[in-house]
């Protein structure tokens, strides 16, 4: 057979998954992932996390259908819990009828509107009361992907995810991407649950510290090891260490060095051992704190 040419292998590489990191001593757990979109099997997924001390996983549902599957998923395997919700940018989609529109049935999302999105929104409430379910997300805003057009039904939607998370006693996995004033906001008017989580964190160390005087948990993924992320290494180190979380939002987000590849909750390590350096501490004691509040806020 012909050699492979350079920019073949160069593909090859990329799509690769990275090797196992060294272990931790301390188990924790992936606060946020997305194992229906990995590659390979949930035992698999499981059994490499655990291999590297990640114990447990929080599988996180973005629309309807992704919303079931982590119901069940976390119904069939001890070391997974689920959150359910529709990801911001879902809402609009429900609310203009567009194909995929994540409703609960296809003539809902065809006819589109806020009943649609009420209609939807209802599937998620009542996935929130099953025992395996632990948070209502990921909802939040995000000002990204969606423009002005969206606004109003992003806005609807985390509002009624927060009356939802309220009513069941779970927690609030919050996804915000260009819309802090406004996330923080809605919650201050809504009144926020018990236990608010940022997923992915993004904001800067002045916002830090206004969630943390709020008592919201941080929970920061790969992309604080990114060269120009130096606000979220700030973050992380003067976020409190009782109100740190860690997460992959794998396939998403691989930490340095393995930028590019897949992620998968057995690089959580490689994540730890970063946020460990930015904040002086050892991996150990920080991998102690993470574990004990990730448990706190899903209730395990």
């Amino acid at each position: 057979m012909p050699e492979q040419s350079q920019n073949q292998r160069q593909k090859k590489d990329a799509s690769a998954a990275p090797p196992l990191p060294e272990p931790l001593a301390v188990p924790v757990a992936d606060s946020h992932t997305h194992l229906d979109m990995q590659e390979g099997t949930v035992e698999e997924a499981l059994a490499k996390a655990a291999s590297v001390g990640v114990t447990t996983v929080i599988q996180v549902g973005c629309d309807i259908d992704g919303s079931h599957w982590a119901a069940r998923t976390a119904a069939a395997y001890d070391a997974v819990w689920a959150a359910v919700a529709l990801h911001p940018n879902e809402a609009p989609r429900i609310v203009h009828g567009e194909p995929g529109g994540g409703g609960p049935r296809q003539g809902a999302r065809e006819a589109g509107g806020l009943s649609a999105l009420d209609a939807a929104l209802a599937e998620i409430d009542a996935l929130a009361a099953l025992p395996q379910v632990r948070g209502v997300g990921e909802t939040g805003l995000d000002y990204f992907r969606t423009g002005p057009e969206g606004v109003e039904a992003q806005h609807h939607s985390f509002r009624r995810h927060i009356d939802i998370a309220k009513r069941h006693g779970k927690a609030l996995v919050i996804h915000d991407r260009e819309a802090h004033a406004d996330v923080l906001r809605i919650l201050d008017e809504e009144g926020a649950p018990d236990t608010v989580v940022f997923h992915c964190y993004s904001g800067d160390a002045e916002m830090a510290k206004l969630c943390a005087d709020k008592g919201y948990y941080m929970s920061f993924a790969g992309n604080v090891t990114y060269k120009s992320a130096q606000d979220l290494r700030d973050a992380v180190a003067v976020a409190p260490a009782e109100l740190l979380l860690v997460e992959t939002d794998a396939p998403f987000l691989t930490p340095v060095p393995h930028r590019g590849r897949p992620n998968a909750p057995y690089l959580i390590p490689v994540t730890v051992r970063a946020m460990a350096a930015v904040r002086g501490t050892g991996e150990d004691e920080l991998a102690a704190a993470i574990g004990a509040n990730t448990a706190r806020v899903f209730g395990y």
